[in-house]
């Protein structure tokens, strides 16, 4: 290779070099930590986003209107206890954005059939009602869902993004 040609692609290749460093981030953007559990307790009014076991998240939420004590059957407006798994997510809902709880699970099933009623179902954690965003944190003054965890509308799009399908869902009371 003649030195004339050198020159030339050596010059190339450090302009490459240079164009590709002026071009990157000064700062990594950082990659979201995805949870690998959920942890509501209900007395706390707490959920806790976990990832290998330890809190990566906490938000304050406001569960159903009727009362602390465990859901028995549709329509008593409670929160369930036990144990769940995000099973699919809905963007398009009646609220901003909300995750669905596998409720009732089998034991859920079986206590409401030994009591002779329907166990309910489509608790989920969502936002808040479309068109109600205004709220903000201030509809955690009271618990005011049929049963659900819910959260507020910039809350339930960060954990939208943290919590994948399929993350098991501790529910206590």
């Amino acid at each position: 290779m003649s030195p004339k040609r050198y020159l030339a692609a050596t010059t190339a290749l450090l302009f490459s070099a240079l164009l590709l460093w002026a071009a990157a981030p000064l700062t990594q953007t950082p990659v979201p930590v995805k949870a690998d559990s959920i942890l509501i307790l209900k007395k706390d009014h707490v959920m806790e986003l976990l990832a290998d076991g330890k809190v990566i998240h906490t938000y304050k939420v406001a569960l159903g209107r009727g009362g602390l004590a465990a859901k028995e059957k549709e329509g008593d407006g409670r929160t369930p206890e036990g144990h769940y798994v995000i099973d699919s997510k809905n963007a398009a809902s009646h609220y901003h954005k909300a995750l669905h709880i596998s409720y009732p699970n089998a034991d859920d099933r079986k206590r409401a059939s030994e009591m002779g009623v329907l166990p309910g179902g489509a608790i989920m954690i969502h936002g808040l009602p479309n068109g109600m965003q205004w709220m903000g944190a201030s509809h955690r003054l009271y618990d005011w869902t049929l049963g659900c965890i819910a959260v507020t509308d910039p809350e339930i799009d960060e954990i939208w993004n943290m919590v994948p399908i399929g993350t098991p869902v501790e529910v206590r009371p």
